[in-house]
């Protein structure tokens, strides 16, 4: 895995390189943002945080939260993509890139080796903060340009998906993504629910499989039509 701990300097053609001290700042804020709410931390806890003696560090070295928030996806969309480049070459040489089951791990296994200096999935949650605030419908609409081996494995995967409408892979794609954040947040940290006889490995399986299922099934030909009725119902019910 992946930790606070190993903190190479990332340059992708997407990127700007980030010194040391950017770093600890993004790290910072990553964690604070998952912890309190991308809005729930203010740019002084933030260099705090940091160990920073100036109070208006993170404005200085990223000048706003957006700016702030872009560096995070910047600097863990390089670590993401050296690894699903890896793995996308393991699966071209295997003949594996028309499976739909393996474009989804190379896209999602990598987040799982994301992990804090406790043990826990801080950008999983913060990813997941952020779709939630942004209410994002596009998968990757992060404000920041995709870099190439994504961009290669949402078109492998658009591929598998040819039954779809663009907006229902999409829809699929970003509700299938807060799923395995959720998990991730959930099950995959350090302080997260007993296992309850489950092995991690299993759950882990189990969840991705979930995805490719969720993802992949062919549209349903007659959608049952009582459902909005349904809803009015309750609607009327409900107290003011």
């Amino acid at each position: 895995m992946i930790t606070d701990m190993d903190e190479p300097t990332i340059t992708a053609p997407f990127a700007q390189p980030f010194s040391d001290v950017q770093v600890r700042i993004l790290l910072a804020a990553e964690k604070l943002f998952a912890e309190n709410g991308i809005d729930g931390a203010s740019m002084r806890e933030i260099a705090v945080a940091a160990e920073q003696r100036n109070p208006f560090a993170a404005q200085y070295h990223f000048e706003s939260r957006e700016g702030l928030i872009r560096a995070v996806f910047a600097y863990r969309m390089g670590q993401l993509e050296e690894m699903r480049g890896r793995m996308l070459d393991r699966a071209e040489q295997e003949g594996r890139l028309e499976d739909p089951r393996s474009i989804l791990e190379i896209i999602y296994l990598p987040q799982a080796a994301l992990v804090d200096r406790e043990g826990n999935h801080s950008y999983a949650n913060f990813l997941c903060q952020y779709l939630l605030r942004e209410k994002s419908t596009w998968f990757g609409d992060f404000g920041t340009p995709l870099p190439p081996v994504l961009v290669r494995l949402l078109a492998l995967l658009r591929k598998c998906l040819s039954h779809l409408s663009d907006a229902t892979a999409q829809r699929r794609l970003v509700s299938s993504s807060l799923v395995f954040l959720h998990f991730l947040s959930v099950y995959g940290g350090s302080g997260g629910n007993p296992a309850r006889g489950e092995t991690f490995e299993f759950r882990l399986s189990d969840t991705l499989r979930q995805i490719e299922m969720a993802t992949c099934m062919p549209i349903e030909e007659n959608p049952p039509l009582h459902l909005l009725d349904e809803l009015r119902a309750l609607n009327q019910v409900q107290p003011a």
